[in-house]
């Protein structure tokens, strides 16, 4: 079988069994769950909103369907993107992170129902909801880390020892590129502004509840504008790699740890999104799909940053590195 029959072959188990675990749990413990059921907590930790049972149950598999599903379909569409590593790694890091996250979230839902009379007496979230994030960010990696062995069959640009400068002796030069997204930046500034009404809402309310959710937001949106921009700049001294509206924070590799260059093209879709993606040792930097400039550490990590005309920085860098070694 060929590597996108196998991972498509793998992913559909997959999805089928959370989708079996996700449906099957509930079901086997029907006569111990109220209905309807607590559906929704507010900030004091006591339910205060309910749903009939199979309406929950239909949106907990529903949604991990559309997710995983959609993953999937990604695949069997765009079957190049299964040829890069950083394609497989992206469906795989997805698929992971929405199946321990639908079950983490079931898990916290059924257990506060479980032995409830009625669904306002069901028992508060408490510490199960921490599984949440705990099963996003574990299912993330270990199905980035299932996706990632086989082989990158991507041809790049630029990785050869002919695609180098002419510099003459002496010549002393660098290469600076940008790259900007303007609609993370808007989403960023869009959600750092909500946060910010909501904190000012609560504190002239007296409705302390809102602080938590709020600074979450504004958090969200700060770092969604961090990094919505990227400036790389390429010179005798190495890779300087400088985020969002006030270059912070900066990165500075010099040529010593540098090994080679190339073009790449890569898509949102085939890392997992915008923003900072991948595992160390395969990590991008995605501001917007297109060009990439990929970057090989002499310790075989690689760094690939979307910005512009990534040929010609990626031509300096193997001249440099070869003039300094």
């Amino acid at each position: 079988m060929s590597l996108r029959g196998r991972f498509v072959s793998v992913a559909t188990v997959w999805v089928a069994l959370v989708a079996a675990v996700l449906a099957a749990v509930p079901l086997a413990l029907r006569d111990r769950l109220p209905d309807p059921m607590a559906f929704h907590w507010g900030p004091s930790g006591a339910p205060d909103g309910s749903a009939p049972f199979a309406v929950a149950l239909a949106f907990g598999v529903g949604t991990w369907l559309l997710v995983g599903g959609g993953a999937c379909v990604a695949a069997l569409v765009d079957s190049g993107s299964l040829r890069r590593r950083a394609g497989r790694t992206g469906l795989g890091a997805t698929l992971g992170a929405g199946g321990l996250f639908s079950l983490a979230m079931q898990l916290a839902v059924v257990s506060a129902n479980l032995g409830a009379s009625d669904w306002r007496r069901a028992g508060g979230l408490s510490l199960t909801v921490l599984l949440a994030p705990a099963g996003l960010i574990l299912g993330g990696w270990l199905g980035a880390l299932a996706a990632r062995p086989g082989p990158d069959e991507v041809l790049h640009r630029g990785d050869t020892d002919g695609d180098l400068l002419d510099l003459r002796p002496g010549q002393r030069t660098a290469w600076v590129s940008y790259a900007r997204n303007g609609w993370l930046v808007a989403a960023g500034a869009s959600l750092a502004a909500a946060g910010a009404g909501l904190l000012v809402a609560g504190a002239f309310g007296g409705d302390t509840g809102l602080r938590p959710p709020a600074a979450i937001i504004v958090v969200a949106g700060l770092a969604a504008v961090a990094v919505s921009s990227v400036r790389v700049r390429i010179a005798e001294d190495g890779l300087r790699i400088s985020y969002g509206p006030l270059r912070l924070p900066r990165r500075h590799v010099p040529l010593a740890k540098l090994d080679r260059a190339w073009a790449e093209e890569r898509s949102p879709r085939e890392v997992g999104g915008w923003g900072l993606r991948g595992l160390p040792g395969a990590t991008t930097v995605m501001i917007r799909g297109g060009e990439c400039l990929v970057v090989r550490y002499a310790s075989g990590a690689r760094l690939a940053v979307s910005v512009d005309d990534a040929e010609h920085g990626a031509a300096l860098l193997n001249t440099l590195v070869i003039n300094a070694s």
